[in-house]
């Protein structure tokens, strides 16, 4: 009986070693690209680093000055503005679109590509770039409202009532990677429950209700992690369209994070920053899980 254990105990041990090195891979990746630069991170915070002599240990100092720093604040403000008011209006906007594509036509697939391209470009200096030549004083956009009689005479991008709803109306424009995950959440809903639910006379605003989005549920959980990670993490355009101006109205965290690490070489700072980020992001995150289990539906539940 012994021997038969210890056979057991020893053909066990082997699969879990088999395990892991097939596994080590990805822990190798995990640990160099995630645990050891967030250890960094975490000490950095607590020094003084200007990237050029060696860093020096100040304690809470770097944290102390966040609690004092008045463009911190802005920063968050802008940020938190930025990820509400991008976020919302570009999930139902994919969502909107994704149901109209998801219809078997001629051509349909077509029409999936071209929703699409925009989020191919994502967030990349050509797009930004583009995109502050059509908001300028003489932009593409006032020379078709002078077309049509309106003659505004303002840059949007240099207006701080205007700049971020310019940013923010960029971000909703790319749509397309949240539509294509709320496509193929859409393609496994069972046609069975809109039979049954035609059979029954359900209108099209119920069946929307009742049906497509309690089953799309966990997608569109899924897209707002996505999406809330992503909001807290732009960067490019707020630096190529206005950087941070004007009168720092587009002043995003990473970006304000970026000048005081490699423009005033405040690496300590920065590093404290990112971890504040990285916290926020995780205490948000955390709140969307925990609320999600009044609001999403999952067909097959642990007892």
């Amino acid at each position: 009986m012994k021997n038969t254990v210890k056979k057991i105990n020893k053909f066990i041990d082997k699969h879990k070693l088999t395990g892991y090195i097939f596994a080590s891979p990805w822990i190798i990746g995990f640990s160099i690209f995630f645990i050891i630069p967030i250890l960094n991170l975490i000490y950095y915070s607590f020094t003084d680093f200007n990237l050029i002599a060696d860093p020096s240990w100040v304690g809470l100092e770097n944290y102390h000055h966040l609690l004092v720093d008045p463009k911190i604040l802005k920063a968050l403000k802008v940020t938190v503005s930025y990820v509400i008011f991008s976020v919302i209006p570009r999930l139902a906007f994919a969502l909107f679109i994704a149901i109209k594509l998801n219809q078997k036509r001629k051509g349909i697939g077509i029409y999936r590509t071209i929703y699409y391209i925009p989020s191919i470009l994502g967030g990349s200096v050509a797009v930004a770039v583009l995109w502050r030549m059509l908001f300028t004083r003489d932009g593409v956009i006032n020379s078709l409202l002078g077309l049509i009689g309106i003659h505004s005479g303002i840059s949007y991008i240099g207006n701080p009532k205007t700049a971020l709803s310019t940013i923010i109306l960029l971000a909703i424009w790319q749509f397309g990677s949240s539509m294509l995950i709320f496509l193929a959440g859409l393609k496994n809903i069972s046609p069975t429950y809109y039979e049954a639910a035609a059979i029954d006379g359900a209108g099209r605003f119920s069946i929307f209700k009742n049906i497509t989005l309690p089953l799309l549920s966990p997608v569109i959980l899924f897209n707002i992690i996505m999406q809330i990670i992503n909001g807290f993490m732009v960067f490019t355009q707020g630096y190529i369209i206005t950087k941070g101006g004007p009168l720092n109205s587009t002043l995003f965290w990473v970006l304000y994070m970026y000048r005081r690490g490699f423009e005033s070489y405040d690496m300590g700072y920065a590093s404290a920053m990112a971890l504040i980020m990285l916290l926020i992001v995780a205490l948000i995150s955390l709140f969307v899980f925990k609320t999600s289990s009044k609001w999403v539906f999952y067909e097959v539940k642990e007892n």
